[in-house]
């Protein structure tokens, strides 16, 4: 109670915040992150780099947006009403981001920080200023970024059917922009394809007319459908139950056919990185088991990985340390078995370890596992640092699947049947065992459960998910090494599932596609693509913490744990309204 009496004083003290306080800490926040983005190099790097050709580059997009989601912010947190006090905060916020960002402009002109500050030089200096000189370089930093605060401002008190098409047109334009090297590459067709592209892109970037009209024509759909989603989805309701089914039927039908036919026309590289996002949805499907379930945290998770690989790769290569000559069809099945076993044999040690514990624990055994393959004891069996070298493909009916858009159909049908597997698992008997001990060990003890069985069965179960992924893995590679099995792909799962949502099945899928596709999509920006990863993730818990798709219990939980804060503050407000010193009276 003393806890939320704190937070509830710390909450009004925030709403009795002046508007020009919050103007002014916004706006330095926003010309921060600026500031920060100019001294790591990120600026420079994406002003070489077109959104419209010969027209806007990514550096000055960023600078836009960051200048932009300053007035939305402001205007969303203030406690000012009416249209003069939105438009003098969403001025000040982007004025004050804009002299931020000048500080910089003016020290440069000065002061040489090259020494301290490689991406500090002139380059730089003329993006900001666009040219222009420093005096009225400054000037546009300021003008603009006030003029842009502004439409952020107005964008917010917008009406929504103005609003969402119009954020909805400009983000796919922007999309289209980021995105257009890849685009313009599964446009490589003769004929009116070719046309199309002529006319939306040059080599450089998208074309301004290009840009206007996908704007045009993403608002106009989205406005269509504000105007009839919510009559189409009223006559969707009152359909019968087995109308309704049917349609969702041809929906995940209707889906499932543009996966499958995607790749084809998009390509090696785009069926690549849908492999390796298939490949991380297997691993995140076989973590969700131990841990969205059974609430069993597991950072050795790539051992399994490691596991399912190396086996497959003794099992069929071309090599002095080849065990035997099987087919990948005769060497996946005892991938799988002895992924298991590995996974319960991991489980025996940390029976009785929780929480935290648990989570050192079991990195310290993935630890264990990589130093083994490593080590030169187990050189002459696994080859050590030299890996295991060609590794055969897997052939259907004297076909070899070589290329990436046939592995990534197979890596497909394996994701398929380990999904129906897992949602089998998780309703029935077993998978209400693993909720029973995520929720309460003692009590699920109490309730009969075995909980030394139902732990081993999730670790071993699990590890079936990610040794199948180890065993294509490896075939796509052809040849495996150590260090392709590093902690982080452990923790990359980790990340996927809980961004996606814990214990949701689509959550995985939906994670591994945001923190593993896109990375690979953005691979030209280097290193940093990294940062916008860890900042994503960083968002995510603070926005979202539940997981862009969480599970339906997860929801409810959320949902229960919102409505008892409220109970409480509504009865902490009681409590002060009837004593004068706020305090209420003690139980």
């Amino acid at each position: 109670m003393a806890f939320d009496v704190v937070a509830s004083s710390y909450r009004e003290r925030e709403k009795r915040r002046s508007p020009l306080r919050l103007t002014v800490m916004t706006g330095i926040g926003a010309g921060g992150i600026a500031l920060y983005f100019a001294v790591v190099g990120i600026l420079q790097m994406f002003d070489e780099r077109w959104i419209i050709a010969e027209m806007l580059t990514l550096g000055h997009t960023v600078l836009i947006l960051i200048a932009f989601s300053a007035g939305l912010y402001v205007t969303h947190k203030t406690t000012a009403r009416g249209t003069a006090a939105v438009v003098v905060q969403g001025l000040g916020t982007g004025a004050v981001a804009g002299a931020v960002l000048s500080l910089l402009v003016v020290v440069m002109s000065l002061v040489q920080l090259r020494f301290m500050f490689i991406a500090l030089k002139t380059p730089l200096l003329k993006m900001l200023t666009l040219g222009q000189g420093v005096p009225l370089g400054v000037a546009i930093l300021i003008g603009g970024g006030a003029l842009l605060g502004l439409l952020g401002a107005l964008l917010y008190i917008t009406p929504r059917p103005v609003r969402r098409p119009l954020a909805f047109g400009l983000g796919a334009a922007g999309f289209v922009g980021l995105f257009q090297e890849l685009l313009q590459l599964m446009l490589q067709y003769e004929g009116v394809v070719t046309g199309f592209r002529e006319i939306f892109f040059t080599w450089d970037g998208l074309r301004l007319q290009g840009a206007i009209a996908i704007i045009i024509v993403v608002g106009a759909a989205t406005a269509a459908w504000m105007r009839k989603g919510a009559a189409v989805e009223a006559r969707f309701r009152r359909l019968p139950p087995v109308q309704q089914n049917g349609v969702r039927t041809l929906a995940i039908g209707l889906g499932l056919l543009v996966l499958l036919l995607f790749p084809l026309v998009a390509g090696n590289f785009i069926g690549q990185v849908m492999m390796l996002v298939g490949l991380y949805v297997l691993m995140g499907m076989g973590l969700n088991l131990e841990l969205g379930l059974a609430g069993l945290l597991d950072l050795g998770f790539v051992a399994f990985f490691a596991v399912g690989a190396y086996t497959t790769a003794l099992l069929t290569a071309d090599s002095p340390h080849a065990l035997a000559s099987l087919s990948y069809w005769q060497a996946l099945p005892i991938a799988v078995l002895l992924s298991i076993f590995v996974g319960v044999l991991f489980g025996v040690p940390v029976l009785k370890v929780r929480g935290d514990y648990l989570a050192v624990a079991t990195l310290g055994l993935g630890e264990i596992v990589r130093v083994l393959v490593i080590s030169d004891m187990a050189a002459p069996l696994l080859a050590g640092a030299q890996g295991v070298l060609n590794i055969p493909r897997p052939t259907i009916a004297d076909v070899e699947l070589d290329d990436p858009v046939d592995l990534f159909y197979l890596t497909l049908a394996c994701a398929a049947v380990a999904a129906y597997v897992a949602w089998r698992l998780e309703n029935s008997r077993l998978g209400r065992a693993w909720t029973a001990i995520r929720d309460d060990e003692d009590v699920a003890q109490a309730l009969g459960i075995n909980l030394v069985n139902v732990k081993l069965l999730a670790y071993g179960l699990g590890a079936a998910f990610a040794g199948v992924a180890g065993s294509i893995f490896g075939v796509m590679l052809g040849s495996i090494f150590p260090h392709s099995f590093q902690l982080l792909i452990s923790i990359n799962v980790l990340a996927l599932i809980i961004v996606g949502g814990m214990g949701s099945l689509p959550g995985v899928v939906v994670g591994a596609a945001a923190l593993i596709g896109l990375p690979e999509l953005l691979r030209e920006f280097g290193e940093y693509r990294f940062l916008f990863y860890g900042l994503t993730i960083v968002l995510m818990m603070r926005v979202k913490a539940e997981g862009l798709w969480p599970s339906a219990a997860t929801k409810r939980e959320l949902h229960r744990e919102a409505e008892m804060r409220a109970a409480q503050r509504a009865e902490l407000a009681e409590g002060g309204a009837g004593n004068p010193d706020g305090g209420g009276e003690r139980p």
